[in-house]
């Protein structure tokens, strides 16, 4: 049976909005990971603490999910940042989160980008190297998880960091194999119908359908769905229960 991770960026509430969490909760019995947010781009001490608990209760794959100092824009603005501030900034995001892991008796499996962290990385080769010393440097065990053909993929493979290649469930791709930037319609996909046929067609058959109607080849290790989506849960669930019926088991990688 073939088998495929289902993410999901989690723990983005922080202080006091918290309404998050709420939705956090119903998703986790979907998924097979979670990928945390550490306090950059959102989240808070409390929330980490909270969301590291659910997850475990869960049974879900726990990872870190560092970003741009960016509480604002929610770490989807681009900011200039050199390759050093980029790979300390990993190590101490993904050290909080460890802490947390530790606290609850368990341990990070994995550490993915958030944002605009990871797009800039996808093209720019200095950042995703960056990016991948400093996972490196947390735990050679840990798995980065990166765009499917993106600089963060070579950056992986060049310093001998374990990769999982994503794909993304609600986003739209370009015929280069990148995301459509937020800014532009259409980048967020919001019909469930669409999500759904996308998803499994990336995992059974390897390829997604760009804007403009070009099919690309993907690698789906694992496919992700936007925690912080209005439609996030039902997302996760007709996604679960489409895979079923095509014989895709959900297992985190």
């Amino acid at each position: 049976m073939k088998t495929v991770d289902l993410n999901c960026d989690l723990g983005e509430a922080f202080g006091a909005y918290t309404h998050l969490l709420v939705m956090d909760e119903q998703i986790l019995p979907y998924i097979s990971s979670a990928n945390i947010a550490c306090g950059f781009h959102a989240s808070d001490p409390v929330t980490m603490q909270k969301t590291v608990a659910a997850a475990v209760h869960a049974g879900v794959s726990l990872g870190a999910h560092p970003g741009l100092p960016d509480l604002v824009g929610f770490g989807r603005r681009t900011m200039a940042i050199s390759p050093q501030e980029a790979e300390a900034s990993v190590v101490y995001q993904v050290g909080a989160l460890q802490a947390f892991a530790h606290a609850a008796g368990t341990e990070l499996h994995h550490v993915k980008p958030h944002g605009a962290l990871y797009n800039m990385a996808a093209k720019d080769a200095a950042l995703a190297e960056a990016i991948c010393r400093g996972v490196r440097s947390c735990g050679k065990e840990l798995v980065l998880v990166a765009l499917f053909g993106s600089e963060m993929v070579r950056a992986a493979q060049k310093l001998d960091v374990p990769y999982a290649c994503e794909v993304f469930a609600d986003r739209a791709y370009q015929d280069d194999g990148t995301l459509v930037p937020r800014s532009q319609p259409g980048a967020v996909i919001t019909d469930e119908s669409e999500a759904v046929s996308r998803s499994v067609r990336m995992v059974t058959q390897g390829v997604v359908t760009t804007v403009s109607g070009k099919d690309i080849p993907v690698q789906a290790d694992t496919i992700c769905v936007h925690g912080d989506n209005p439609k996030a849960l039902a997302f996760v669930q007709n996604i679960r229960n489409a895979f079923t019926e095509a014989g895709v088991a959900i297992k985190h990688f």
